[in-house]
């Protein structure tokens, strides 16, 4: 199919910024909408950015008239400042996001969590995000894709020392996570969203994971073939 159009969510953060590019890159989408709290200029006409206000989204259904929504949304507890704020984010934000998607019957539904993902996990990042898996599943969308990665690497916007040196460890480390520790293996944001797109160019319905070994041989066939 062409002619698609599409909306992200998290388009600021490290994989949203790749993802952009990537749908950008296609001709596949015609248009490409972006929710931000601030504004986004681009040049390229196919990019429409969108300020909103992430805690009244009800307010924005018609822009998830798409056929295709990704959402990268993301934060970290010191970011946040607390749990509450953390989970509204990567939660809440999430949630409702999905819900009006499933309104507006979109085809495709791309969502980020995390490697280790658990709801009765003892880690309450891994938690939240068990819980927006278990709640994805219980809303019952046509298709949705759930990518899992391990430890992202890329620049981001801010810096975050605990990733910075995690993925210096990981650089060097990558050839001793192989056999059953591939899918623990740190993976670039770029591949990620590279990933998302090959995903969504897929016809088959139900609901996908992906951890990030699967996300690293996805991105690598679409570069290969798209």
């Amino acid at each position: 199919m062409t002619n698609k159009t599409a909306l992200i969510l998290g388009a600021t953060g490290l994989v949203g910024t790749k993802l952009i590019k990537e749908l950008s890159n296609s001709k596949i989408y015609s248009e490409i909408h972006f929710l931000t709290r601030s504004e986004m200029k681009f040049t390229d006409p196919k990019c429409i950015g969108h300020v909103v206000d992430f805690d009244k989204l009800s307010k924005y259904a018609d822009l998830f008239k798409v056929s295709d929504v990704f959402i990268c949304l993301g934060t970290t507890i010191k970011k946040a400042k607390s749990k509450d704020a953390f989970r509204k984010v990567d939660y809440d934000y999430v949630i409702e996001a999905t819900k009006m998607a499933k309104t507006a019957n979109v085809e495709k539904l791309l969502v980020i969590t995390a490697m280790g993902a658990n709801s009765k996990s003892r880690f309450f990042y891994s938690r939240v995000k068990g819980d927006v898996e278990v709640t994805l599943q219980h809303l019952e969308l046509n298709t949705v894709h759930i990518f899992r990665p391990s430890l992202l690497l890329g620049e981001r916007k801010e810096f975050r020392a605990g990733e910075k040196i995690s993925g210096l460890i990981s650089t060097f480390a990558k050839y001793i996570f192989v056999g059953p520790l591939r899918p623990y293996r740190a993976i670039e944001a770029n591949k990620v969203a590279a990933a998302m797109y090959a995903a969504a160019q897929k016809t088959a319905k139900g609901y996908h994971f992906y951890n990030s070994d699967e996300i690293e041989k996805l991105a690598q066939r679409e570069t290969i073939y798209l």
